[in-house]
């Protein structure tokens, strides 16, 4: 993207959550950085934000990209929360390396965040740089947007710049900084954090926030808190559903890295999965397979139980009372979320109607795909291209098992279940399509993109990959290769989170 020198548009800030009390945050400013370079904005997004592309790319928006310059009207801060970390309690965490530097709201009505995410040291960094290299600012541009393509609930990538200057992990690599957006970013660790000093006062004013900010729809009812409560539990619940049918791994569901406004946040060792497997890791640091892929669903609700356990003082007067509503709230997580699950199955399945035995069916399914080591993408798109009595298109789904007979009674019985709909095949096949992608980022190509930018300097392969996830549903010519899965010598066996 050309760089303009002069500026068109200003940021219009209003920032609501650095009007709550000092103790929510720590007010400081970016640090500079040496030689801010552009990687990319993301013009889309921009616009609905209601910000000029031109500006943000030119010499001054850089600069606010990178943390030099606080442009008018921000209130930079770094936020507090607590958090528990692979189920290991730590009373203070916030964000070590990430500044909110405001909020805007975009010409279509919609709040967001703006952070910096690698903007230097803050009072919560515990030992940290603060900064951020390049490898992880690529893969969470690359697979938020991503997310975002596929209609899962996520942050975005605004920007990407480089810094001019190294960051040292195990090795000097290239720093980057990302400017992040999201709904906002209250997390459940942000609850815990004044649950845990025993701060009411300070646990109503961020309950009522989160009302205001997301679900208003709670604030008339007789029980706003527990409202919210059940609110914020339901679209965890959706959201995981949707990891689930898409193969994600987040890969560190900690209770610090989910978010009260039902978004993906905080993409570190995440990875989508090639090869089909329930206990499915790839994060370097989850050693027991806490956060494994089967997991998800289990780690969401007891996340979900530390932020009932939290808001407890607001539930009720009575501790036992508080503790049966709480309850009560929690234990609608698993019917919700199979809900969400199954209905977007029969979706991926070509399955228009409800049966009984559609848990089975499915159930079925991946157990065969496990034993025989099937891609969990590859599978789902071409059996959007079966049809029912024919054995070519059959055959394509055969293939993708080491052993192409574990398919074949299973693809009887879905052709009896789907013939039985009786509704007409081309508009079953094209539904099927619009919701199993054929391209998603998977890990092997993100690792091409960033090695490219690391070793070469070159952002071509991360813009054209860009560009394949931006229509993840709609097979291209010629974009072959993105469609396949990683050949022996591709395959990644760990993420890391870059900290």
């Amino acid at each position: 993207m050309n760089i303009h020198d002069t500026p068109h548009a200003p940021v219009a800030f209003d920032n609501t959550y650095a009007r709550l009390p000092e103790r929510f945050y720590a007010r400081l400013a970016p640090t500079p950085v040496r030689e801010p370079r552009l990687v990319r904005v993301n013009e889309a997004l921009a616009r609905d934000m209601g910000l000029d592309p031109e500006w943000l790319s030119s010499k001054e928006g850089i600069e606010v990209l990178a943390g030099n310059r606080v442009p008018d009207g921000a209130d930079p801060i770094a936020m507090a929360y607590a958090g528990h970390q692979f189920g290991t309690w730590v009373p203070q965490l916030g964000d070590g390396r990430a500044i909110l530097l405001g909020e805007v709201v975009g010409g279509d009505g919609v709040r967001r965040d703006l952070q910096l995410k690698g903007a230097g040291q803050t009072p919560f960094s515990r030992m940290g740089d603060g900064r951020a290299w390049l490898g992880p600012v690529l893969r969470e541009y690359v697979v938020s947007e991503g997310m975002a393509a596929l209609g899962i609930a996520t942050t975005r990538a605004l920007a990407a710049v480089t810094t001019g200057e190294d960051v040292v992990r195990e090795q000097a690599f290239p720093g980057a900084v990302l400017a992040r957006v999201a709904r906002s970013h209250v997390r459940v660790g942000t609850f815990q954090f004044f649950a845990a000093r025993r701060d009411t006062e300070a646990l109503r004013f961020l309950a009522d926030y989160v009302i205001d900010r997301h679900y208003p729809e709670t604030k008339t009812a007789d029980e706003p808190y527990r409202a919210l409560l059940a609110a914020v539990i339901e679209s965890q619940a959706r959201l995981v559903a949707r990891w689930q049918l898409v193969g994600f791994i987040h890969g560190v569901m900690n209770t610090d890295n989910m978010s009260v406004a039902g978004e993906t946040i905080d993409y570190g060792p995440c990875a989508f999965m090639d090869t089909y497997h329930p206990q499915t890791v790839y994060s370097s640091i989850d050693h027991m397979g806490r956060y494994a892929y089967v997991n998800q669903p289990g780690i969401a609700q007891w996340n979900l139980a530390v932020l009932a356990q939290s808001l407890l003082p607001l539930l009720a007067e009575d501790d036992e009372a508080a503790i049966s509503k709480a309850q009560e709230a929690i234990n609608m997580f698993p019917a919700l979320f199979k809900t969400a699950y199954l209905s977007g199955m029969r979706a991926k399945l070509g399955l228009q109607e409800e049966d009984e035995g559609d848990e089975e069916l499915v159930q079925d399914l991946l157990d065969r795909m496990a034993t025989g080591n099937c891609d969990f993408t590859l599978l789902f798109r071409r059996l959007s291209d079966v049809f029912l009595d024919d054995a070519v298109s059959r055959q394509s789904v055969r293939d993708l098992f080491t052993k192409p007979d574990l398919a074949d009674d299973w693809l009887e019985k879905r052709a009896a279940r789907v013939s039985g709909e009786g509704h007409e095949e081309s508009d079953r096949r094209a539904a099927m399509r619009a919701v199993n992608p054929v391209y998603i980022p998977r890990n092997h190509l993100v690792e091409e993109v960033i090695a490219a930018a690391v070793r070469e300097d070159d952002f071509k392969p991360f813009e054209q990959l860009l560009d394949v996830l931006s229509s993840p549903f709609k097979e291209r010519p010629g974009l072959e290769r993105y469609t396949l899965p990683p050949r022996p010598e591709e395959v990644v066996h760990q993420t890391f989170c870059g900290t």
